[in-house]
């Protein structure tokens, strides 16, 4: 039985709760389990150099962690003078799974800056930081679809992702820190609503894996996907139908030029 009582394949309780923060033009709390992450969404109409004067916008990252999100206080990435190897990889992803899911020529150019703060960690915060920047990127796009800023809504697929990973020999889903601690593969996996995958992250911390076993973490985190992007669209309502209005551009959608 796994530490919080669930089963091999069940995902830990989510909440999204939309518009968290007054000022940010899209924000959320993202809880997944004893995971809490804020995501706020701000459009800034200087993009990078190489989008200037190409009529498209672009997505962009940051992430931290608050110093007593764990057990232990972390120091601040400012107080050390640099970004954490850890938080710069991780904000690259965010920003590359998220980009997959817009089209830039439908945003117009400007820049959507998603700032990821993890309150309290308990595993996860990866890919609730995708999950929940997602809900952020939605309704910062919407306000400039509603203010007619824009003419199309430029979100062309739902993003969404998960955790997967073998503990004691068992594939599981959505890994809390306790699991993730000490399992033996360990993989992230980040796929939009068509069943297509994003990206896929996973590394064997104690030994290799046979291909059947990755076979079987890819359908448990194709499962948990499906289910997370449910519950987005649960939160969404009826908004979510501005989803997939135009179709995807012939962007590069992995392009990381950040």
């Amino acid at each position: 039985m796994r530490p919080d009582q669930r089963t091999y394949n069940e995902l830990r309780p989510i909440k999204i709760t939309r518009n968290f923060i007054k000022y940010a033009e899209g924000s959320c709390l993202i809880e997944m389990g004893n995971t809490k992450v804020i995501i706020t969404a701000t459009i800034d109409d200087k993009v990078p150099p190489f989008k200037k004067g190409s009529g498209e916008g672009w997505i962009t990252a940051e992430y931290s962690m608050l110093p007593r999100a764990t057990q232990q206080r972390n120091v601040r990435d400012i107080n050390k003078l640099r970004l954490s190897g850890r938080s710069h990889e991780i904000q690259r992803l965010i920003g590359r799974a998220l980009r997959a899911g817009i089209n830039f020529k439908a945003l117009g150019e400007r820049v959507i800056i998603l700032d990821c703060d993890v309150i309290q960690a308990d595993g996860g915060t990866r890919t609730a930081s995708i999950t929940g920047g997602f809900i952020a990127m939605f309704d910062a796009c919407k306000k400039l679809y509603d203010e007619k800023v824009i003419e199309n809504f430029p979100i062309t697929d739902f993003v969404a992702a998960v955790s997967v990973g073998i503990c004691d020999g068992v594939e599981m889903l959505d890994l809390c820190f306790e699991e993730d601690s000490k399992a033996s593969v360990d993989m992230n996996l980040v796929m939009n609503d068509k069943g297509e995958f994003i990206e896929i992250q996973g590394t064997a911390e104690g030994g290799a894996f046979t291909q059947e076993q990755f076979e079987k973490l890819l359908e448990l985190g194709k499962q948990g996907i499906q289910k997370i992007i449910e519950i987005q669209r649960e939160v969404l309502g009826e908004d979510s139908k501005l989803i997939g209005s135009v179709p995807k551009d012939e962007k590069t959608s992995g392009c990381d030029q950040e």
